[in-house]
């Protein structure tokens, strides 16, 4: 029986039932009734990435044992499992309590994650120790080893986008690549305060968006309620400033520019990053680095749902995919990328065209020219009958002012038939 993740179970699973084993942790065990006033249960179950609802009828073995269990247990499902579209369903299943170092495995992380997780950390670590503005360079040390532990298990949401224990750092870093190699086109863009802005523009989400350390529910937060995580994130960077600053603040005042300009534009980097009023940013973007920052962020966010999308939409058709929450659109597959390796063949090759004003020219290899076809001999058209003349009448004109000029053109002439002497066609 193979050992699965909660997404692999997703993708595997389909109307023919697959034995598989899937550990999670209880996220919580509701009692519910149907429209007939039959109880069931529905257990939430999660692992570091995804979660599913399971339903539980009351005739099944497991109902009552499922009932006793305690929040937040780590527990292993195995079965035959089978997917529509209400979700997961297992037939002839059970379940079993995880031991101590099967738990610890769970609240590492599959291998795949956790080492791209890792990579990641290092990576923003290292453009944090990259940053020049000793000032910029001592405030991302302090927030790194202050808070890179609780950092490094946060959410970048709850749902939507890399909405999964260490989602955060994924995306942070992510971001920072992308803002790296924008840096090398537009040149005039302030590194240091870019990265360093991508670093703190959501550290707010701590206190909306962070796992316990012993599990994978998001508990609620009332600082994360009360003020959401840009007010939160302003609030932080403020705080680790004034401390890094000290009681020796001149030292950080004979610096250029001055620490008062960079200060106030990195909390400007994270009250702007929402890019507008209506969603939820308190000022708009007005810095390059700012509006950078904005564009950034959306796009990785943006891409990330889409990788989602496609592994859990259902196909319409060959290549459609069902619209998902909250992209705006049935989803194509995206277009198979041409091999590096593969070779054109030559009778596929574009042939050289050169046009000027007057001709265009089109080179190919030893072209033969084509015959002239001698024209057909024009048939002239019957001349119509003879119409019947009709009573010329005087015409009253109105009286000339001034003399007509004797050179004066008939005009009539211009307009008299012709005989027709080509071919209709």
């Amino acid at each position: 029986m193979d050992q699965l993740t909660i997404t692999q179970l997703k993708q595997s699973a389909g109307d023919s039932p697959i034995s598989a084993s899937v550990d999670v942790q209880l996220q919580s065990c509701v009692t519910k009734t149907t429209k007939s006033g039959k109880p069931y249960l529905e257990l939430v179950l999660a692992d570091s990435i995804d979660q599913f609802t399971l339903k539980i009828w009351e005739n099944l073995p497991q109902f009552k044992s499922a009932q006793k269990l305690p929040a937040e247990s780590f527990l292993r499902l195995a079965g035959d499992w089978t997917q529509n579209q209400y979700g997961l369903d297992a037939q002839r299943w059970d379940f079993r309590p995880l031991n101590a170092s099967e738990t610890a495995d769970l609240l590492t992380g599959d291998p795949e994650t956790s080492a791209k997780q890792r990579q990641d950390w290092q990576t923003i670590t290292q453009l944090c120790q990259d940053i020049s503005d000793p000032r910029l360079h001592a405030l991302c040390q302090l927030f790194t080893e202050r808070y890179g532990l609780r950092f490094q298990r946060t959410a970048a949401a709850r749902k939507n986008h890399h909405a999964r224990r260490g989602g955060l750092v994924e995306h942070v870093a992510q971001m920072m690549r992308s803002a790296m190699a924008l840096t090398t086109v537009y040149t005039d863009l302030n590194t240091d305060l870019l990265i360093t802005g991508i670093l703190f523009h959501d550290c707010g989400k701590m206190w909306e968006n962070t796992y316990p350390e012993t599990g994978f529910a998001q508990p609620f937060d009332l600082q994360g309620e009360m003020l959401g995580h840009i007010p939160l994130g302003i609030d932080l960077a403020s705080r680790l400033w004034s401390e890094m600053i000290g009681d020796s603040p001149k030292v950080w005042n004979d610096l250029f520019p001055l620490s008062s300009d960079v200060r106030i534009h990195l909390l400007h980097l994270i009250a702007s990053h929402h890019g507008t009023y209506e969603f939820g940013s308190p000022t708009l973007p007005r810095t390059p680095e700012a509006i950078v920052l904005h564009h950034i962020d959306n796009i990785d966010a943006k891409y990330e749902m889409f990788k989602q999308a496609y592994n859990v939409a259902p196909e319409l058709a060959p290549g459609i995919h069902q619209k998902q929450f909250p992209l705006p659109a049935n989803l194509v597959t995206p277009l198979a990328h041409y091999p590096k390796d593969a070779e054109t063949p030559r009778s596929a090759a574009p042939t050289m065209v050169t046009a000027t004003a007057t001709e265009q020219v089109v080179e190919t290899s030893k072209a033969k020219p084509v015959p002239k076809k001698s024209p057909k001999p024009k048939t002239p058209l019957a001349e119509p009958p003879p119409q019947p003349k009709l009573k010329e009448e005087p015409v009253k004109t109105a009286p000339k002012k001034g003399k007509e000029p004797e050179d004066a053109p008939e005009l009539e002439d211009e307009f008299q038939a012709q005989p027709f002497t080509g071919d209709l066609f």
